[in-house]
This record gives structure tokens, sequence and C-alpha cells, in this order.
């Protein structure tokens, strides 16, 4: 009989030799659950932040069913217009939308996050810019969708003061801030009229007039109030690092003829300038565009001032690929968001004013050389 203290040591290395695995194998495995967890952790684990990227394309001069999308029966006008003569159109002029993947209740996991990071035709933002912290995702849609109603009754008001037209039209108080230095002082309804003696046309015109006066003296409001024009003093106060009066401003107008837009689903105010490029096409003879495919985006106010919009970059992608546009109209002040990221094939054009819109189309439609108008150099 051999005892366990007389076995030869060889044959004990051998045997354990035979029985643990090589260094290798456990360092594959140990690496192999390592991955594992991590595939799970970026497939499972939601991320602080979303997606922006490209959304439905919608020509104002069509119905309101998205570009490419199989017509139904109850597809209506975008822009339906009666108590005034309309023309054919032809061609197209685009709105473009941005859809965003995630919201505070449902976020994206880190591998669409990671996936996103290589697409060019989307963004990637933290949660909380586009979902400022407390803001749920009804309370969102909701702000959007108010959003939107104003820039379509401003996009209207834009259009008929280029076409000559003549309506009412007034900055109102629409809300007061608790606190603040107006809410003692005017009330929801009352019609602005003027600054320290400077007649106001639109909010814009407003938020200028009150940031040149300042927060060190009291502003002079001229105010109609139930049909009586009196003059109330407030002092703007500094909120965010914006001189405000404590209100929410916005345009009451009565317009001579009916003006029907009709878009669901889609909130904010960036369709504000094409709303108003197609008002002023079924308005008029002939085709602003020339019969050709146009998109663009921006907000408009009544006066006709294009101002910037956000996920400029996916709505470029958008106009190309789904709308099939070679030319896109970008507010001005969004060019340095432009700049290095306009898709092949696509040229941009850089608009400030109602006005400067018309122009490139005037170029476009009769074949003139759009060499002299502004751009968002491709660089």
């Amino acid at each position: 009989m051999t005892l366990f203290g007389d076995e030869d040591p060889t044959l004990r290395t051998q045997e354990a030799a035979r029985i643990a695995p090589p260094r290798r194998v456990i360092i594959g495995w140990v690496a192999i659950g390592l991955a594992v967890v991590l595939a799970l952790v970026l497939a499972l684990v939601p991320a602080p932040f979303v997606i922006e990227q490209p959304g439905p394309v919608y020509n104002t001069l069509g119905t309101d069913q998205q570009v490419g999308a199989k017509e139904g029966g109850d597809a209506k006008e975008l822009i339906s217009i009666s108590g005034q003569k309309t023309y054919p159109t032809s061609g197209s002029l685009d709105l473009l939308t941005v859809s965003v993947v995630g919201n505070p209740e449902q976020r994206p996991s880190w591998m669409e996050i990671a996936g996103a990071w290589f697409q060019p035709s989307k963004a990637v933002l933290p949660l909380e810019s586009v979902f400022p912290p407390g803001t749920t995702t009804e309370q969102s849609n909701a702000e959007n969708a108010a959003l939107m109603v104003d820039s379509q009754q401003d996009a209207i008001a834009a259009a008929l003061n280029e076409l000559g037209y003549t309506f009412p039209e007034n900055v109102a108080v629409k809300q007061l801030i608790k606190g603040t230095p107006a809410a003692d002082v005017l009330k929801v309804g009352d019609e602005i009229t003027s600054v320290n003696g400077t007649k106001i046309a639109s909010v814009d015109e407003l938020r200028s007039a009150v940031k040149q006066n300042g927060t060190t003296k009291p502003a002079e409001l001229g105010i109609v109030r139930d049909g009586a024009a009196t003059t109330v003093s407030i002092t703007p106060t500094e909120s965010q690092g914006q001189v405000v009066l404590g209100i929410g401003a916005g345009m009451d107008y009565t317009f001579p003829f009916d003006v029907k837009i009709q878009l669901n689903d889609v909130g904010g105010p960036s369709a504000g300038q094409m709303f108003a490029l197609g008002i002023i096409d079924k308005l008029t003879p002939g085709s602003l565009n020339g019969g050709k495919r146009i998109a663009g985006t921006g907000t408009i106010d009544n006066t006709g001032q294009i101002g910037p919009i956000g996920g400029i970059r996916q709505k470029m992608y958008a106009a190309r690929d789904d709308g099939k546009a070679d030319y896109f109209l970008a507010p001005a002040s969004n060019c340095d968001e432009v700049t290095g990221h306009i898709p092949a094939g696509l040229r941009v054009f850089a608009v400030k004013t109602l006005d400067d819109s018309l122009k490139v189309l005037k170029a476009v439609e009769d074949g003139s050389s759009t060499s002299g108008l502004a751009t968002c150099p491709a660089r």
C-alpha cells in the first residue's frame, strides 16, 4: 500500500495540472463575464441623456400628412384660406421637425446613446437641457403645443403684413408672474402700446425696449385697458440674466379673412417661417419656389423677423433625405451650428427676415444667380 506522504511529487503535479484550468482560460472567462455585465448595463441601465434625430417633414403647400406617407382619405390642407382669392401652387415649401428619443419617465439606454454618438444626423443632449428639472413630459408637450399655436398666428400676421394687408395687432399681457413688479400694476388682457414714449408693434420690440430701460429706473408703459388708454410706471427687474417686467407677453390679432393651419402632434415655434411662406405662395399668382423643393426652419414674429431654433443639424438631414430638397432656408443666427455640418448636396441660405427668404425664392424661381445671397458656408 502506498501512503499519501510517499506519493511521487511529479505525479501529483501532473494530476493537479489536469484538474486546474490554465490561467489564460480563467482570464478569458472573466473577460467574457465582464463583457456580459457591460452589455447588460448598456442595454438596460437608463442614461441621463436624450437623443435628437430627424423627425417628419411636412409640405406647407400640401396636406397635413408627412412627406412620403401614403395619402389617406382624411388628409386635409395644411394651410387653408377662406374669404380671399387663392392660387395654385407647385413644388414644396417643407417645414421640418425633430424627434426626441427619451423623456424623464423613459430614458434611452447607454447602448442607444453610444449608437447615436456615431451618427451625424443625431445629437445626444443632457436630459435637463430638453426637460428642465421638475418638468414632466406632459407639461413639456403642453408648452410646445402653446408655442405652436402662437407661432401660427405670428406667421399669418407676418405673411399678411408682407402682402400689405392692414389689421389690428396688439402686444398683450397674457400672464402675470407673482412677486414681480408688474403683478400689482398690470392685468391679463392689457394692451401695451409703448415704452417710454416709443411705440411697439411686437413682443421682440417690447423686450428690446425693456432691456434698454434697464433695472435702475421705472419704465413708462402706455397701455389700453378696457378700451381706455393710460400710462403706468414699472421698474423692471433682472431674472436669469435678463431684464424683465414679470409678464408673459403675446400678440392679439384680428385678421381680415380666415387662415387656418392644421398640423397635429407637432409642437414648438420653429415652423413659423415656412408657414408664412406657404401662406404668401397661396395668396399670390405663380409659384414662389419655381416648382422646386425647398425646405427651411426658423421662428418668425409679426414684423417678419426670423429667429433661431433648435435641432437644425437634424432638420438639414431631414430636408435632404426625406424632403429631397436642394435648398434650405436657415436662420442666420443658427449659422454657427450649421457651418461644417451641412449634408452633401444641400445648399443653405442664411436669412434674417421674411424679405431675405423671398429674395432666395425669387432667385431660385427665375433661375438667376444666388451668388450674392447670404449663406451658411460649408467650410
